[in-house]
């Protein structure tokens, strides 16, 4: 009997298709470290969302990030946003899909947008800098998710 492969049990995508996928993908997410990048560097033209709770937003959040609740988008996005902004959007996690839906409710809106997959936690886990009530502090990266030395993995 051959043993046959579960990965390729389904054979991968053609080239073209897999090209078209990808590319979508990343039209539509992108990561914490890229978004840290972009924060440092001011980058101009792009808002930081948390979407999350008051009581998520005070325990911890994205220096630079904007808090605007995905239930208070469509309300108050246009007073929060500058026009010609793009936005992305964060919550708790992966195991969490408010960042999905205050995407949704941007897009809704006509605005150029995009998720941060991984969210707070993977923010926190990778070692960067987190704004409260207390001011910034920074924990030590997990070693699952960012090298030890806290170097970005430059993927």
């Amino acid at each position: 009997m051959r043993n046959m492969s579960n990965v390729l049990a389904v054979a991968p995508a053609a080239p073209a298709a897999a090209v078209a996928h990808f590319a979508a993908r990343l039209s539509f997410e992108t990561d914490v470290a890229d978004v840290h990048a972009d924060l440092m560097a001011a980058t101009p033209g792009l808002v930081v969302i948390d979407s999350r709770s008051e009581q998520g937003w005070a325990q911890g959040h994205l220096p630079g990030a904007v808090h605007l609740p995905t239930r208070e988008i469509a309300a108050r996005a246009a007073e929060v946003v500058p026009a010609g902004s793009a936005v992305v959007t964060y919550c708790w996690g992966p195991g969490c899909n408010g960042a999905t839906r205050a995407a949704l409710a941007f897009a809704r809106l006509g605005y150029p947008v995009k998720e941060m997959i991984g969210g707070y936690e993977y923010w926190v886990r990778e070692g960067f800098a987190v704004a409260g009530a207390g001011g910034e502090r920074i924990l030590p990266p997990d070693p699952l998710t960012a090298p030890a030395s806290g170097v970005s993995c430059d993927c």
